[in-house]
């Protein structure tokens, strides 16, 4: 009989990890901070989900149509279809970035993260938590606004894969940058910095309006610093089979920016000296 519980305890023990909790009490904490995050998405709809669909439909109506008719075509196809895969990304990336920064920061201004940090809940659950949230209000974002473009014109995929890694590739990165960006934080005004004078910038300048082929060869190799360049271009491979870079040098940038911001996040939520106020 106790030879049995003495095998049973080294079980248990092999079992848990070196923070002493099961892998099914790990998923019990990440499951519970994802229910807390989509339904805080879903309790202020109006907010998280009406707006960007508002913001994605006037892109249509003024780039698509009106201004789209006298462009003609670009990159082989009409221009209001050109545009439609950045006009996604670009919202999956503001949706992603603004959800987290927006909740972390939330959460730091409360007081209510210092209950997380000083329970035995893994780091990695807390993370993997809020990045959750904001990967599914980007893609809840991107899958809405998919459906509008739709109303305006004709939309396949053409190649499955790259799709889908870039979508959830995409929406992971900045889901991470928005957490970094919250810990950092000490103001909301702080979580408002990044967006207006980094992101907005780097999207507008990623080509999601034009094709790099439009560029001199000085602007075309300037524009290949811009990380958001590799992600609209991959996706819209994904979406139209037509890419200004190489799609597998895209995919592999956003395979290692998103390994260096979760490893970046994670040593900042260990660490937590600038996680509290």
């Amino acid at each position: 009989m106790s030879q049995d519980m003495s095998e049973m305890n080294k079980a248990s023990q092999a079992s848990r990890p070196h923070d002493g909790l099961t892998i099914a009490q790990k998923w019990i904490a990440f499951r519970t901070i994802l229910i807390k995050e989509v339904r805080r998405i879903l309790r202020i709809w109006p907010q998280t989900l009406l707006p960007p669909v508002i913001t994605m439909s006037l892109y249509f109506v003024i780039f698509g149509k009106m201004i789209g008719s006298r462009v003609g075509e670009m990159g082989g196809v009409p221009y209001m279809q050109f545009i439609v895969p950045g006009l996604i990304m670009m919202s999956i990336i503001t949706n992603s970035y603004s959800n987290v920064v927006s909740s972390f920061f939330s959460a730091k201004f409360t007081s209510s993260i210092e209950e997380l940090l000083v329970s035995p809940v893994s780091k990695h659950a807390i993370l993997m938590g809020y990045i959750s949230g904001g990967i599914f209000r980007g893609l809840a974002i991107g899958i809405i606004v998919s459906i509008v473009a739709l109303f305006f014109t004709d939309l396949g995929i053409e190649h499955l894969f790259v799709t889908v890694f870039t979508v959830l590739g995409t929406s992971i990165l900045f889901s991470l940058g928005g957490f970094i960006n919250a810990v950092f934080a000490r103001s909301f005004d702080d979580i408002s910095i990044i967006p207006s004078f980094v992101l907005t910038p780097l999207t507008y300048l990623g080509g999601v309006f034009y094709s790099m082929e439009n560029l001199s060869p000085f602007w075309q190799n300037v524009s290949l610093l811009n990380p958001i360049v590799y992600m609209v271009n991959s996706f819209r491979y994904g979406i139209l089979g037509y890419s200004d870079v190489n799609v597998w040098y895209s995919m592999a940038a956003i395979f290692v920016f998103c390994a260096i911001f979760y490893t970046i996040a994670y040593r900042l939520l260990s660490n937590g000296s600038r996680v509290r106020l």
